[in-house]
């Protein structure tokens, strides 16, 4: 059994790391998930509220709010396989969730590159650099950073580098899943 979590700030390759992953066969959590689930029971839309209610989640029940809802369908993904990614942790309290729940049979990997870089992958995305919420792409890395991701990042046990080609990230995030 292993657990791989993934943090990085938007456009540093989370979601090509689990695009990857799903094609190894490896099944994934995006805690993201849970937000557009508390979206919708909320009667919102998720691509307009999802930062909103993920603020608003862990006002109500604490900061690790979203990492202890994500531990069920964790847990349920090991039916499939013995290793499971989660994608989109944001915080160093969400890291203590995951390591006090697995133990040495979790893996941090940050996924780093600079502003620009990201900036620039996601106007090819053809986001304009807005992300959810229409928050600039500088708005959403303050409030990421306000949640405790910077921290996260500093604690990973992996950081992948992803300034170089695509190909060459994939081939890295093979050999770390493999």
């Amino acid at each position: 059994m292993r657990v791989i979590g993934t943090v990085g700030l938007a456009g540093s390759g989370k979601g090509e790391f689990a695009t990857v992953a799903e094609e190894m066969g490896v099944p994934v959590v995006t805690m993201g998930d849970v937000i557009r689930q508390a979206c919708r029971d909320r009667g919102l839309d998720p691509a307009e509220y999802h930062g909103q209610v993920a603020q608003e989640l862990r006002a109500e029940n604490g900061p690790t709010a979203i990492a202890e809802a994500s531990l069920p369908h964790v847990e349920a993904a090991f039916e499939e396989a013995d290793t499971v990614l989660v994608d989109g942790i944001r915080s160093d309290v969400e890291v203590d969730v995951f390591e006090e729940r697995f133990g040495d049979e979790f893996l941090l990997v940050s996924i780093e590159a600079p502003f620009e870089v990201r900036e620039k992958r996601l106007g090819e995305r053809g986001r304009d650099n807005v992300g959810e919420d229409g928050e600039s792409l500088a708005a959403r890395d303050e409030r990421e950073l306000g949640f405790g991701l910077g921290e996260a990042m500093e604690r990973a046990d992996l950081t992948i580098d992803n300034t170089g080609t695509l190909e060459e990230f994939r081939e890295r995030v093979r050999e770390v899943l493999g």
